[in-house]
């Protein structure tokens, strides 16, 4: 039954109608992102009960906490785009190994830079202008996140290894699951209940731990028992190293992308800061507000890439074609709605999340500019992960830079130099206005080109 189940969905992205397909997809992966992003929406709330200094500091971990998960973003990309290629060329075995290979290389990467991070935690949350007296609150989440990273790289892989065989049902329970276990124990860590002391932030690391934890053990038993998608061993040293070496040629060019962003969030960060520790509050509810408006991108970014990687498997271009441009102009619709209902919630959402009026006002102002970039940030996104899934990793990894380092920052500081934050605001959105223009010539070129070489491959 399970594999008759693995076969129908590889079926459905190969032959099955595309819009039809994409929505079966994407639906489940929505619904559990929301609940995953609802409940790290909870645990910003909690900590934001603990005062405008707790805020602050847990604003400053995004960018750091980011950079770690980058590292499991981009392994999964890999992993993603290689099983997904090998399901659509029917080389099922193969799959397995690599499966096997793709989460015993990202407990080994994701360790490794935990270490470093859990040793530098001082001067890295210093070079970011976090002040001394936020320095404590940075430690105590940081000492025990560090450990728990390395948790959340299988799930993570895991759950990546399930979509690229068509399965985005099972991640979305298995995120869901995490994310609500992680809300439910984030009060009682944090305040205390009963003979649990009350631990203030460090209660928050807690409870991400427990969860990941548990969403490792969970991803484990589904991959190795219960659907066979990876080997019920570990790989010898040479097995780890051949599938390590195709799965790093994607993975770190992707990986390397998705470790700008927060490098890039740690300059803006830097920038906001000089705006005190009130801008910075605001500036991290914001980013967690824009992770919730943007669930839906984000889960066609997860859902797309399998499809467009095993068409690309089995050569059928025009698929990737027509499932690229129909989730753009879905997209491009779908965040503008997104925009004005933000615009209209704007003053609630501000003081739902601060104490003071201060931080509100702000947190007001980004939500009535910043989401209005939101739709051609999608069409960034989307194109990167479509570049993946076709083997472009390089070509994604450039766009990455462009995107970050010639528009979102430079603009965003002339904006913020110009018209202080408003201004830094505005600039983000014409940021994203620009680079999606790049981004979506740049993916017509790619698969032009694709087309040609599939054409030459099939003449010689």
């Amino acid at each position: 039954m399970i594999k008759s189940n693995a076969k129908q969905r590889t079926s459905d992205l190969l032959e099955g109608d595309i819009g039809t397909t994409l929505k079966r997809m994407t639906i489940p992966m929505i619904l559990g992102m929301v609940m995953m992003m609802s409940f790290g929406l909870i645990d910003t709330f909690f900590v934001s009960l603990l005062g405008t200094d707790p805020l602050a500091a847990i604003s400053f971990t995004f960018p750091v906490t980011f950079t770690v998960i980058s590292l499991n973003i981009g392994l999964g990309i890999g992993t993603s785009a290689i099983i997904g290629k090998l399901q659509g060329s029917k080389e099922i075995t193969k799959s397995q190994h690599y499966a096997t290979g793709s989460l015993m290389l990202s407990v080994l990467l994701v360790g490794a830079l935990a270490a470093i991070g859990f040793f530098t935690i001082e001067p890295v949350f210093k070079l970011l202008n976090a002040t001394d007296n936020l320095m404590p609150y940075i430690s105590d989440y940081m000492g025990l996140w560090y450990l728990s990273s390395i948790f959340l790289a299988m799930p993570m892989v895991g759950n990546s290894v399930l979509r690229a065989c068509g399965d985005t049902r099972t991640p979305s329970i298995v995120m869901a699951a995490g994310g609500g276990l992680n809300a439910l124990l984030d009060p009682i860590f944090i305040f205390g209940l009963g003979p649990i002391p009350a631990m203030g932030i460090k209660g928050a690391a807690l409870a991400t731990f427990i969860a990941w934890i548990v969403g490792a053990l969970w991803i484990l038993y589904i991959l190795a028992v219960r659907r066979k998608l990876m080997l019920p061993r570990l790989l010898t040293l040479a097995e780890l190293r051949d599938s390590s070496r195709e799965i790093l040629k994607i993975g770190l060019p992707a990986a390397g992308a998705n470790m700008l962003t927060p490098v890039a969030g740690g300059v803006m960060t830097a920038v906001v800061a000089g705006y005190g520790a009130e801008a910075v509050a605001a500036w991290g509810v914001g980013n967690r507000m824009e992770s919730i408006a943007s669930i839906v991108v984000l889960a066609l970014s997860m859902t797309l890439p399998p499809f467009i990687s095993q068409n690309v498997g089995a050569g059928q271009v025009e698929r990737v074609k027509t499932a690229y441009s129909l989730t753009l102009k879905f997209v491009l619709v779908w965040q503008f709605a997104i925009f004005l209902v933000m615009w209209g919630l704007s003053s609630w959402i501000a003081v739902a999340f601060a104490n003071e009026a201060e931080v509100s006002v702000l947190i007001q102002l980004f939500l009535m500019i910043v989401p209005l970039g939101y739709g051609m940030q999608g069409i960034i996104i989307l194109t990167n992960s479509s570049l993946n899934a076709m083997h472009r990793p390089m070509t994604a990894l450039t766009l990455s830079v462009i995107r970050l380092f010639v528009f979102f920052v430079p603009i965003s500081v002339a904006g913020s130099f110009l018209f202080e934050l408003k201004g830094l605001f505005a600039g983000t959105v014409i940021a994203n206005i620009a680079m999606a223009c790049v981004s979506f010539v740049v993916f017509k070129r790619a698969i032009t080109q694709f087309e040609l070489d599939k054409e030459t491959s099939e003449h010689s």
